[in-house]
């Protein structure tokens, strides 16, 4: 693998220079006044990228599974019964925290390359009088498959069968990378994580606790020490932490989010979605499919595309790392071996998008399959430059 090359993983992602920098500081005492001016402005950003006047934010030395655990912990107890879809790996991921936790979790099985079914959960929700379900898992992009789900729809269902329950929604690979709305959808629980679209290294795990999931957190009755929120806000009060922070990582944090605030965050998510739109039209020329079943479930953040039936595409991410030091993300659980990835987040542009999709077709066609070289590249290449910033300037 060469270091020289961007990769094309969806998380740990590509780092700024900048961002490098910041994370790359001289020891600080974590207790001394100093640490403030690392601390309040990243939390403060955080908030700002939730989109959210007032979600508490907590941040933690873990990462988006650690997330996770905070979110049920701080709020849950056993036996509560949790509702969720499993639709793709990292769902299932987090529905087996949640047994393992005690926790009765109600599962909705979803074929792969499909969103949450919100009409199941209203369904499952209006029937549920007694009110035993205490939460709602929602993972608002499933990275193994790139299906982004519809989580205003989530809270909207929830809503109608005026069922009290917590929202929890996984944002590890959309928040900071595509439009979320922590404030409008009625989110509970964020979580999401340093490596995606932050672009720092893995090591925090970042949520927002909404004021009603704050007030759950003083009957929650699982064990929870190191990812206690209560501490954690009683050190905050102080401008400290419970333990020795990751202080480096936390000042990246708060450049980063200067960075995405100052790009502005409708110009992060087009930017996304234009880098996204480029990649589909290079599958499409391969003549191959995505994983996501319909086009309102692709991701803007990574794309699983499907190889023909018997070809293994584990091949493709091995070969392309070993034959050109390029990295691509395998395909997980019940689509291993099945997809391969493209991640399309984070520091990333179409110049760039566009050396991994030539990379890609090398890679295909080195292994047999039937891609032209080129096809996809100039299919990327009409869809960047037609909608490249600077064009649609000049053309005014």
């Amino acid at each position: 693998m060469s270091l020289q090359n961007p990769v094309f993983i969806p998380g740990p992602t590509n780092m700024p220079e900048s961002l490098r920098r910041a994370c790359d500081m001289p020891t600080l005492d974590h207790r001394s006044s100093m640490f403030a001016d690392i601390l309040r402005p990243a939390l403060d950003g955080v908030r700002r990228v939730l989109k959210s006047e007032t979600a508490e934010v907590f941040v933690f030395p873990a990462t988006g599974t650690g997330g996770w655990e905070v979110a049920i912990t701080n709020t849950l107890s056993p036996g509560d019964t949790v509702l969720a879809a499993r639709n793709g790996m990292f769902s299932h991921r987090w529905i087996d925290m949640c047994q393992r936790h005690g926790l009765t979790v109600e599962v909705v099985e979803v074929p792969w390359g499909e969103g949450i079914p919100a009409d199941r959960f209203e369904e499952i929700l209006s029937k549920d009088a007694g009110h035993r379900i205490k939460a709602v898992l929602a993972t608002h992009n499933e990275t193994a498959t790139g299906v982004v789900s519809d989580i205003a729809a989530v809270r909207l269902v929830m809503d109608a069968a005026g069922h009290p329950a917590l929202m929890f929604v996984d944002g590890v690979s959309s928040i900071a990378s595509m439009p979320f709305e922590f404030d409008a959808w009625g989110v509970d629980v964020a979580v999401t994580g340093s490596q995606k679209g932050f672009m720092l290294p893995a090591g925090l795990a970042i949520t927002g606790f909404s004021s009603k999931a704050m007030a759950a957190t003083a009957t929650g009755g699982l064990p929870r020490c190191f990812y206690d929120i209560r501490d954690m806000a009683r050190s905050y009060a102080a401008n400290g932490y419970p333990y020795t922070p990751a202080v480096g990582l936390l000042n990246g944090l708060k450049v980063s989010t200067g960075m995405l605030l100052d790009e502005g965050l409708e110009a992060v998510f087009a930017r996304h979605a234009r880098i996204a739109d480029g990649i589909r039209a290079a599958v499409d020329a391969w003549g191959l499919t995505l994983c996501a079943a319909r086009p309102e479930l692709r991701s803007n953040s990574v794309s699983a595309i499907r190889t023909p039936e018997g070809f293994d595409a584990t091949r493709i991410v091995t070969h392309a790392a070993e034959t050109y030091g390029v990295a691509f993300g395998v395909g997980l659980g019940e689509v291993a071996g099945k997809v391969f990835r493209i991640g399309h987040l984070g520091m990333l542009t179409d110049v760039l998008a566009l050396s991994g999709i030539a990379t890609a077709e090398m890679a295909m066609a080195d292994l047999g399959l039937d891609v032209k070289l080129g096809s996809g590249v100039a299919a990327a290449q009409d869809v960047y430059r037609s909608t490249a910033p600077s064009i649609a300037l000049a053309a005014e």
